[in-house]
Parts: C-alpha cells; sequence; structure tokens
C-alpha cells in the first residue's frame, strides 16, 4: 500500500525526470554567469559534471530510475550554491537555484539516514572530474567551461525522459542503491 507521502514522492520524482533536461540547461547558466561567486559556480558545476560520469550512483540505464540520482544531485547542488555567496548572479540564476533548492527537503524526507550521506558526496563533487574536466578547469577556464556547457546543452536536448513507473517498488529500489552506492 503506498502512503500518501510515497505518493508524492512519486509524483515528484516523475516530475523531476521529465524536467531532466531543461534543469541540467537552466543550472548551466548559473555556471556560466562570471557574476556568480567560483564557490556557487563550483557546486552548480559539481552537480551538472556529475551528469557525465561514467560510474554514477544509479546506473542510468537502470529502468525507471536511472536518472533520479542526477535529479537529486542537481536539487543538492543547487542548495549548496544558495550557500555561496552567488555575487550579483542575474535574476533568472537565482531562480534556478531556488527553483531545484526547493526541491531539496522532499530529498531529504526521502532519504532520510542517507541524506546526510548525499550531501557530502555532493560537496565532494567540487573536486572531482568528468570527461577529463575538473571542476576548477570548468569554473576557471573560459575554453574549457564552454566546451562543458556545450555538452550540458546538448544532453538537455538529447534527453529523453525513462518512463516512470509510479509504484513503491520504485522508491525501494531507489533507496536501496542510494543506501548502497553512497560512501559510508
Amino acid at each position: 500500500m503506498t502512503t500518501e507521502v510515497d505518493s508524492n514522492h512519486l509524483d515528484s520524482f516523475a516530475a523531476w525526470l521529465h524536467g531532466l533536461g531543461d534543469d541540467a540547461e537552466q543550472l548551466g547558466t548559473v555556471v556560466a554567469s562570471e557574476a556568480a561567486s567560483e564557490a556557487a559556480r563550483a557546486h552548480a558545476a559539481g552537480g551538472l559534471n556529475y551528469l557525465f560520469k561514467t560510474l554514477d550512483l544509479i546506473p542510468d540505464g537502470i529502468d525507471d530510475i536511472g536518472y533520479l540520482d542526477d535529479a537529486f544531485v542537481l536539487r543538492v547542488a543547487a542548495e549548496l550554491a544558495l550557500q555561496e555567496d552567488v555575487g550579483e548572479l542575474e535574476p533568472e540564476g537565482v531562480r534556478v537555484l531556488n527553483r531545484l533548492a526547493n526541491d531539496v527537503d522532499a530529498v531529504r524526507e526521502f532519504l532520510d539516514k542517507d541524506f546526510g550521506r548525499l550531501l557530502e558526496y555532493v560537496k565532494g563533487l567540487r573536486k572531482a572530474a568528468a570527461r577529463g574536466r575538473s571542476v576548477a578547469d570548468i569554473v576557471r577556464d573560459a575554453p574549457t567551461r564552454e566546451a562543458f556547457l556545450s555538452d550540458v546543452r546538448s544532453f538537455g536536448r538529447g534527453y529523453t525522459p525513462p518512463r516512470f513507473t509510479r509504484e513503491e517498488k520504485s522508491l525501494v529500489k531507489l533507496r536501496a542503491f542510494f543506501d548502497a552506492k553512497l560512501p559510508k
């Protein structure tokens, strides 16, 4: 029997999967904006760079939940970016960060005891690299940033949302992946 909370998660997660390509492109505008602080841009870049990791928490091809880790990571990265000085970031960039960060309470509620592990994991993405690009290079080197943002736009435009079954078993699988894969 699916509870009301689980039903809300199923609805939210389906919407997040549907909008993942747009979310990525919009978060890319924060990385592109030199008006934002380097720290805020680094969190956004780390979250976006996660999209291109070969080995992520949930392999993208796993049934209907393979991209949910990406959606979770983007939201937590946006919240972390907002905790930094966003500088003179354009209002649209602030709206994007706020919209994504507003969903973090749902992630926190869903993951419960595992949320702290996800938070630490996403913080660590600032030091990670994917496709040979470190977050520091993305933030500090204009040609690297442009190539990265081109990849983000390509991801966004080419992304096709998976069919997400709104069943409790999807939530059980999702929780099991996070429990097993997040560093302890």
